[in-house]
């Protein structure tokens, strides 16, 4: 359809946090650098940001650069009990048959990190939309974590990730535990109106096409629209190359945007 008719090999503003799609704005930037860090150095972090700011694909792309040192352990659904949550760990850190009960729980979690880090590898535990954890004693368990360690380091790294309601919550009395180890705070802004034009023509570029197809009109009017999250961006984007290709237009302007906005459920 029109990937042919505006020179693309793949669709350039998929919803699916490709690492390759990973614009490095200033902020995605440092979001990136201060995640590795954090990885490196063992520590807990907090990423925060609102819906579609590209959280998830910054841990994806956080994967890609530490390479084979790390394993990653991402979940992605945290409405779980405590229990349960130190099982999927588990399964994810290569258990095959995480025992039930939580005191043999914790002994092969235990043993695998220790072992893990013998192998000079680290664990990385990744929990996506962090505002969702329904318990309390989850976020213990999390605190916890950051108890398996020697003397010099600890044995795995923690990424809490989750939109600007997560903060909120940590700064309950209750979690002062847990806020006073997290080693690393950063929250994700969304893109400003020249950032939104180079996304969309690093966007274009990568998936084979040129940047421009977009005139700056265009472009002014989907920030405008989109507030600069990511996210809204591609929704509008989108739409706006379908709408597009069904009139033959050679480009993109800011009146064919406009016809998009209820269309694309962004109030």
């Amino acid at each position: 359809m029109y990937r042919e008719f505006y020179g693309l090999r793949e669709k350039p503003f998929s919803k699916t946090p490709d690492p390759r799609y990973l614009f490095l704005s200033r902020g995605h930037r440092e979001a990136l650098a201060r995640l590795q860090y954090a990885v490196e150095e063992r520590e807990l972090a907090l990423l925060t940001g609102d819906i579609g700011c590209g959280k998830t694909t910054i841990s994806r792309a956080l994967m890609d650069a530490m390479g084979e040192a790390c394993r990653f352990c991402f979940i992605f659904n945290p409405r779980l009990s405590p229990l349960e949550f130190l099982r999927v760990i588990a399964r994810s850190l290569g258990i095959d048959n995480p025992a039930g009960a939580k005191d043999e729980l914790l002994k092969q979690l235990t043993e695998t990190l220790y072992l893990m880090h013998a192998e000079g590898r680290c664990p990385v535990i990744v929990v996506d939309e962090a505002q969702l954890i329904p318990d309390r004693d989850v976020f213990d368990e999390i605190r916890l974590l950051t108890n398996y360690q020697l003397d010099d380091q600890n044995l795995m790294s923690v990424v809490l990730m989750g939109q600007p309601e997560l903060r909120q919550i940590l700064a309950d009395p209750v979690h002062e535990p847990l806020r006073q180890r997290i080693a690393l705070h950063y929250h994700l802004q969304p893109l400003s109106l020249d950032e939104t034009l180079e996304y969309i023509d690093f966007r274009l570029e990568v998936a084979g096409g040129t940047p421009g197809l977009f005139s700056p009109d265009a472009v002014q009017r989907i920030h405008e629209l989109s507030g600069g999250v990511p996210r809204k961006i591609n929704i509008l984007a989108t739409n706006a190359l379908l709408v597009g290709y069904g009139r033959d237009a050679a480009w993109i302007d800011a009146s064919l945007v406009e016809e998009l906005r209820d269309e694309a459920n962004l109030y």
